[in-house]
């Protein structure tokens, strides 16, 4: 059923456009005209679930009167009549199909439903069953009608994503409140959110703190308390307070709108299964076509008292029941829920594909900072070598103001205004390493151990014995002080840890951080394997030998050095809330709110997608083979035949949109 799955497929794609050009119809209205009893939101409405078809109710009407009139009052009525009045039916309720199987058959387009359904119904009309025609492209079309409701409430779904992205914010300029379009303010602007309004552009908050509801972007209902100098993400609702915020990126740019090309462009992705069933229904419908014509025709040749309207009208049978509208609408439908279900998660799915990837993994290889820890360092030490603790962190500070690392932050957080004003020129990252640099004049260097060792600089050995994250420093060649800093496990990590071996997969920690860190951190947690001092090269040889022992490996990492072997996994998954732009833009699968568990809730929403796919594979094959015999041998009629087709399509979309209201 080609246009259903290429509808579920471009679910998304007329809400992205109507977006786009919302935004692209860039407004400024002042302040007090947003209270003038119009509505500046969101005009669009949401597609029905339902859509009245009175052709479709009209035909049924008929039909149920011409069947009362026949076997309620055995009335009969004249054959002119009768035939007239059933075309009339007929054609209200298939001209669609109808319409569809000439254009086809015009491209040479034979084999597919809407042919097989013509021919069919056409058939009965020959050998003078009206009644049973209309009745099969009666209830063909009420299973097509539930399709199109499934569909739409999958769309639906989608486009409550999008509405999460508000059309207009209140911006300050020129000392005065103004609405406007989120598309054009500026970076560095400043927005105002009333309680109750939706945050619709990425910034820092102004405000000393205001209390947000991020379920839009992680599926977390509980607030969360950001204070001044945090990020606020699109998406967010503010919940109590007035909350000022500086705009840090373009409408375009922020996370809430790459979540949402992410989205959409998931519904294009098909998974193995559908791509299968996309080429068994090519090979299926002609095989069906020729067997129906062989049902009709090759008897002759065995039976002695052959008669062409019995063996024609088993042919008509053979023909409705192998319509595969079941699977092609509803296994589609089915990783479409599965995508919808992980979003309202705060997963992230980039097709229905990775669906299927992440039921065979076996192995889940984590970094350590950002993924296991919360990534928010504190600085626990300051330990200089024949200088001013003071200037140690100034001079460390400021080189590290150049890194978006977490442990730079916590550097520089800890310096606070006393970098302000120092020159720094020549920085360069040396990955897995460290920083080198020109700080006020002097050549410098800060990171880990391995970065003096690379510059063949000594240190004292006694610094290797430190369990806590420290970075080192040296000032013109010379080793100058370090600085330790903490690290705090996830709050969820155990357990995650704990469900990821209840399913027997093997769980390892890479990191690039001291191997007495790492060592400490995974016997809190009950990692199964963990290796530190890893360079970015490091990781993807473990995870490539992870792979030449046949495992299925999901890496989950939230760092630019993790984006290579983010890459080389079977399943990528980034952590989103931390993670850099890069691993996210990588990674198969993205996890919002950056919690381990939801890489366990990941794995089980693709294992009950996979499921309730093929529950509705075996289910459709099952019946039509069963139907399939009992119609060649003459069991069935055309009434037993539509009822199993339409019955079969309809149970397999009710199990695909049980999936969107699974909770895991």
């Amino acid at each position: 059923m080609e246009h259903k799955s290429d509808d579920i497929k471009n679910a998304t794609q007329d809400d992205c456009c109507s977006t786009d050009e919302r935004a692209n119809a860039a407004k400024v209205v002042p302040l007090h005209s947003a209270n003038d009893g119009h509505n500046y939101g969101n005009d669009d409405k949401d597609e029905p679930g339902w859509k009245t078809n009175w052709d479709l109710l009209l035909s049924l009407f008929i039909l149920i009167v011409l069947l009362v009139l026949e076997y309620g009052f055995r009335i009969e009525l004249p054959k002119i009549p009768s035939l007239i009045i059933n075309i009339v039916a007929y054609l209200l309720a298939g001209r669609k199909v109808l319409d569809l199987a000439f254009r086809k058959s015009k491209r040479g387009d034979f084999f597919n439903e809407f042919v097989l359904m013509s021919v069919a119904t056409i058939g009965a009309f020959v050998i003078g069953e009206y009644e049973e025609g209309v009745a099969v492209m009666v209830f063909y079309q009420i299973g097509e009608w539930f399709q199109d409701a499934a569909v739409n409430n999958a769309k639906r779904s989608i486009k409550a994503l999008l509405d999460v992205r508000p059309d207009e914010v209140t911006v300050i300029r020129n000392n005065a409140p103004l609405v406007a379009d989120p598309s054009i303010i500026e970076l560095n602007e400043t927005i105002l959110i009333k309680p109750g309004e939706k945050v619709a552009l990425d910034g820092e908050l102004i405000s000393e703190n205001a209390s947000f509801n991020t379920a839009a972007l992680t599926g977390e209902s509980k607030p969360d308390v950001k204070y001044k100098g945090e990020t606020i993400l699109a998406g967010m609702i503010n919940l109590n307070t007035v909350a000022e915020i500086k705009v840090t990126a373009l409408f375009r740019d922020s996370k809430l709108s790459k979540i949402l090309e992410m989205v959409q462009d998931a519904t294009a992705r098909k998974s193995q299964t559908q791509l299968f069933i996309s080429r068994f229904a090519k090979i299926y419908t002609p095989i069906v076509f020729f067997l129906a014509v062989a049902v009709c025709f090759v008897p002759y040749f065995f039976v002695g008292d052959y008669n062409f309207q019995t063996w024609f009208y088993r042919a008509l049978v053979f023909l409705v029941i192998s319509c595969p509208c079941a699977l092609v609408v509803s296994i589609p439908l089915g990783y479409f829920g599965g995508i919808g279900l992980a979003s309202r998660n705060g997963i992230l799915f980039k097709g229905g594909n990775f669906l299927d990837v992440m039921t065979k993994v076996n192995a889940v290889v984590m970094d350590k900072t950002g993924t296991l820890t919360k990534g928010v360092f504190k600085v626990q030490q300051v330990a200089p070598l024949n200088m001013d603790e003071k200037e140690l962190v100034k001079l460390i500070a400021a080189l590290e103001k150049n890194s978006t690392h977490p442990i730079a932050k916590a550097v520089t957080e800890y310096a606070g205004d006393i970098v302000n004003g120092i020159k720094v020129d020549g920085v360069e990252e040396i990955s897995g390493h460290g920083l080198k640099g020109n700080v006020d004049g002097k050549e410098m260097l800060a990171g880990n151990v391995k970065l003096l060792k690379k510059f063949n600089i000594s240190y004292p050995s006694e610094i290797e014995k430190i369990v806590d994250t420290i970075v080192v420093t040296a000032i013109n060649n010379q080793y100058a002080g370090y600085i330790t800093i903490a690290d705090e496990i996830k709050d969820d990590a155990v357990q995650a840890i704990k469900d990821m071996h209840s399913l027997n997969i093997k769980t390892v920690m890479l990191s690039g951080d001291k191997q007495s860190v790492v060592d400490e951190v995974a016997k809190k947690i009950g990692i199964d394997e963990a290796y530190g001092d890893l360079l970015p090269e490091g990781k993807v040889e473990k995870v490539q030998k992870l792979k030449d022992e046949g495992r299925h490996i999901a890496f989950v990492g939230d760092g630019v050095n993790d984006a290579p072997v983010v890459a080389l996994a079977d399943a990528g998954i980034a952590m989103g809330g931390l993670g850099s732009d890069a691993t996210i833009e990588t990674a198969d699968v993205v996890i919002q709110n950056d919690q381990p568990h939801k890489i366990v809730s990941a794995i089980k929403i693709g294992k009950i997608t996979r499921s309730i796919v093929w529950q509705n594979i075996i289910l459709a094959m099952t019946v039509k083979v069963f139907v399939l015999i009992l119609g060649a041998g003459g069991v069935a009629t055309l009434w037993e035949a539509v009822i199993a087709d339409v019955g079969v399509a309809l149970l397999a979309i009710l199990n695909a949109v049980r999936i969107q209201r699974i909770k895991v």
